[in-house]
């Protein structure tokens, strides 16, 4: 378990040039809160204690102004900088160093019991602001620009910026 914290707490330290030490990451930076709190009440609700994880996940949100579902799968050293306002749905699966920034929302496109929130592979960035919506696939180091509307898959590597998403030639 601390080693996971401490991964964590390196990878934002890595990736926030405004961090000076990762003391100060571990004591004040919401995402990483978030991130950790998130830990807990997935493993509460993966234990048939979905009531006490959604309260837990609840009072996280509360705290840090990051919402993530308890049945939501977050890989390894996701970073989550600035935090406040990020959402992150039932089915939504996050692979490994993915980082994002406030506001990004990874939402459902259906009331269905199907699986209806993003796969964002291992390595992706995601802007400010960025909405994913349903069930798409967000391809390893891909990059998806701040403010973007993404609707349909984005293959690896590719980046994709404005509302709808498209493909920007590098």
């Amino acid at each position: 378990m601390f080693r996971r914290l401490r991964e964590d707490t390196r990878a934002m330290c890595e990736r926030d040039p405004a961090a000076k030490r990762c003391l100060e990451v571990a004591l004040a930076y919401p995402g990483v809160h978030a991130v950790w709190g998130h830990r807990i009440s997935n493993w509460l609700w993966n234990r048939d204690l979905q009531l006490v994880a959604r309260l837990f996940s609840h009072l996280v949100r509360l705290l840090t102004g990051v919402e993530i579902h308890p049945a939501a799968d977050l890989g390894r050293r996701v970073t989550i900088d600035h935090g406040m306002g990020v959402v992150i749905g039932e089915t939504a699966e996050i692979g490994d160093d993915v980082h994002m920034y406030h506001g990004v929302t990874l939402g459902g496109d259906t009331n269905e019991p199907v699986k209806r929130h993003p796969t964002v592979e291992d390595g992706v960035q995601i802007g400010a602001n960025a909405t994913l919506l349903g069930d798409i696939t967000i391809g390893e180091d891909a990059a998806v620009g701040a403010g973007s509307v993404v609707t349909d898959d984005v293959e690896p590597g590719a980046t994709v910026v404005g509302v709808p998403a498209k493909r920007v030639d590098d």
